[in-house]
């Protein structure tokens, strides 16, 4: 019987796994009958989410379940594993699947779009993908999740199927897929060679995977291998696939910016830092400063780039990049604290972000507008849109009591710590930065007279299915503010903090 309950325990990581791989098989089942569609996307999203919070208890007392689906030869394996970090990107990724799709419903009904079968399809896979990178037990299994996300994601992005959405769909693939085959692949091969395993040392962030006697040279090759291979977390020079990528439908932008792509990029780095290479791997090669500084740069010059973007999806693909840094630069600091602002930033920077881009295309359905500069008085006629708006942007700026206050004190805590002035300098740069780009927006709307011969009273808020969800994201941004507690209990646990 203990055998027994031990196996359906390690199993149960298999659960949401297997709702989010049947989803979209219901899906293009249902294809004729929009509703029964759109059902099973949202049932789909409740479920998945309802089986990862019931394993939370069990993570939480400092539990590992994982589980071996099948062995291909000794050392590779396609492996699953439940620990602290995992149920940070799994809780992220499928709550706010239920957000996206009542969003989703708003945005293509009241657009009229084509191709709705092929898009929730392919939105349900990537979201499997996202939770498979966030339950893989080794690098083997990372990577084949990693690529069925960059694979399905990719009809997302060239949706409206005209000249620009091919170009930067193509652009998203080249950078993404090119990078993974140059670097990604190579770098798990090196792995392999100079530690016989590609599994994780899941629940020991301090010892990586790799043997003493290592050549260091041929390890810190590998280390630069993963970094340039995992171009989904968009360090610069590797970034530009993200901006490119924003003439996909809004709730695509969401998707890439929030849920699974950009957070399958930063989680993979983080993982393999932590559990792949471990702290004190890092610390003796000296890998660790390097990538925080180059996180650093990426937050500067992103930013400055986002100043000058008149395009609000625009000027949020920027943002995304820069704070998509926050979290490798606090993981690469190594310490305590600026690791857990760092991980912290995963749930943090989802939340709010999302929230801004479903903000976005409310706006663009209600308005048809995309430009900053049109958006004057706006606000007043769409209130909980910018409301809602103001909040995340608080949040990126990093103001109490909203989640990015709480990401960017621990993160400032670890940099003081070590006395890394350089790193606290762009830290406390990039808040400037942000409430440069993200003030103007909400001066304009709620602030500044229409432009004299608009007429703004001609507009209102989205559909509620739209409106709804990213309130409600805005509020929990407020609430992870006040309670920061709600993810960092499950860093503490993986971390040992």
């Amino acid at each position: 019987m203990t055998v027994s309950n031990e196996f359906i325990n390690s199993t149960r990581m298999l659960i949401p796994l297997a709702i989010t791989m049947a989803a979209p098989i219901l899906i293009w089942l249902f294809r004729e009958n929009e509703n029964r569609r759109e059902a099973v996307s949202v049932w789909a999203g409740v479920l998945a989410f309802i089986s990862v919070l019931s394993m939370v208890p069990a993570v939480l007392e400092g539990t590992i379940r994982e589980y071996t689906l099948f062995t291909i030869m000794p050392g590779i394996n396609v492996s699953f594993a439940a620990d602290g970090l995992a149920f940070v990107f799994a809780l992220v990724a499928s709550l706010l699947w239920i957000f996206a799709t009542s969003y989703n419903i708003g945005y293509m009904r009241t657009l009229n779009e084509h191709a709705q079968t092929r898009y929730y399809f392919c939105f349900a896979v990537a979201i499997f993908g996202a939770l498979g990178v966030a339950f893989s037990a080794n690098i083997f299994t990372l990577y084949l999740f990693y690529e069925v996300i960059s694979v399905f994601t990719y009809p997302l992005v060239a949706h409206h199927q005209d000249d620009a959405s091919f170009s930067g769909a193509r652009k998203y693939m080249i950078y993404l897929m090119g990078t993974s085959k140059l670097f990604f692949l190579p770098a798990m091969v090196l792995t392999y060679v100079l530690a016989g395993t590609l599994d994780f040392n899941i629940g020991n962030i301090q010892q990586g995977i790799f043997p003493a006697d290592a050549n260091p040279t041929l390890v810190t090759i590998t280390y630069v291998l993963y970094i340039a291979g995992l171009a989904k977390a968009a360090l610069m020079p590797l970034h530009n696939w993200l901006p490119s990528a924003m003439v996909a439908p809004t709730p695509v932008s969401a998707l890439l910016h929030a849920v699974a792509v950009v957070k399958a990029g930063v989680f993979s780095v983080s993982r393999v830092i932590l559990s792949g290479f471990g702290v004190d791997l890092m610390d003796k090669l000296g890998l660790g400063m390097p990538t925080a500084y180059l996180a650093a740069f990426t937050i500067i010059t992103a930013s400055l780039i986002a100043l000058t973007k008149d395009d609000i999806k625009a000027r949020l693909a920027y943002s995304t990049v820069s704070q998509l840094s926050y979290i490798i630069i606090g993981v690469s600091m190594l310490t305590p604290e600026a690791v857990q602002g760092g991980l912290m930033h995963i749930a943090h920077h989802a939340f709010s972000k999302i929230t801004l881009f479903f903000g976005a295309g409310a706006i663009f359905v209600a308005t048809n507008l995309r430009l900053i500069s049109k958006m004057d008085g706006l606000g007043r006629r769409m209130p909980w849109t910018f409301g809602a708006f103001a909040i995340a942007s608080l949040s990126m700026i990093g103001v109490p009591p909203v989640c990015g206050f709480a990401t960017k004190w621990y993160l400032v805590k670890g940099a003081v710590t070590i006395g890394e002035w350089g790193l606290l300098i762009a830290l406390l740069a990039s808040t400037l930065l942000n409430a440069g780009y993200f003030a103007p927006i909400i001066y304009r709307a709620f602030f500044k007279a229409p432009a004299e011969g608009a007429n703004i009273e001609q507009y209102n808020e989205a559909p509620l299915t739209m409106v709804i969800p990213l309130f409600t994201t805005a509020l929990i941004s407020v609430w992870l503010g006040l309670y920061p507690q709600t993810f960092l209990q499950f860093i503490n646990v993986f971390g040992k903090f």
